[in-house]
């Protein structure tokens, strides 16, 4: 595997912003390339995106990971979603200028909200990962962020815990999963948003490195 470290320009109203990104390639590629975005309060560094994207490239697949705006320019909190989305186009149009072969996005909390949204807005995927999906903010079940889901056409996995406060109840996470033209669940049993399982402490790159196989199950089963 190598690692390579770039810069992104994202073109935002106020100018462009540059971002740094990641690129891990593997040994002897398999053709597939995941774009993996971190979470709200976390950046590309993260050891769960770490962890997992060294999982994935040790089966042969590319992985690219990024920090959106906010985050290269030091602030803390995310700034508006359309900054996100423009981040998203312009990540993968790097990403096809260098690759051919099916490129997939996939997001941590946060960053799989802002990559489903581009993908409603027209971004062109093979299919989308979402790690924890954030349905609602804790203990807000009235305010689902589902409007644009039934827009998206390609194929979408949806790894939750069963636990997870920002889908409960569960019931109405099921509602909005089946109201997607295409998606599957991976359910872990017992996790919380980190996939934290209570009596089974695991750091969170090996939490990272435990979901590689539903992601490429995933891409296995829709390329």
């Amino acid at each position: 595997m190598t690692e390579e470290s770039l810069l992104v320009e994202v073109d935002l109203p106020a100018g462009a912003v540059a971002i740094p990104a990641s690129w891990s390639e593997p040994d002897v590629p398999a053709g597939d390339t995941v774009i993996l975005a971190h979470g709200a309060g976390t950046g590309r560094e993260h050891p769960f995106l770490v962890g997992l994207a060294a999982a994935l490239t040790a089966q042969g697949i590319r992985v690219v990971r990024f920090d959106f705006p906010y985050r290269a320019q030091g602030r803390s909190m995310p700034g508006p979603a359309a900054h996100a989305i423009a981040t998203w186009h312009a990540v993968l149009a790097v990403v096809r200028s260098r690759v051919d072969g099916p490129v997939w996005a996939a997001g941590r909390s946060y960053g799989g909200r802002m990559a489903s949204m581009a993908a409603a807005e027209g971004m062109d995927v093979t299919g989308l990962v979402y790690l924890a999906y954030p349905l609602h903010p804790p203990g807000r079940p009235e305010k689902p962020r589902i409007e644009h889901l039934p827009a998206i056409a390609a194929p979408q996995l949806f790894v939750e815990g069963t636990n997870d406060p920002f889908i409960q109840p569960l019931e109405q996470f099921e509602q909005a999963v089946a109201t997607c033209q295409d998606a599957r669940v991976e359910w872990i049993d017992g996790g919380g948003h980190s996939y934290e399982v209570k009596g089974n402490k695991r750091t969170a790159d090996v939490i990272g490195a435990s979901v590689a196989p539903l992601v490429t199950g995933f891409l296995s089963s829709t390329r």
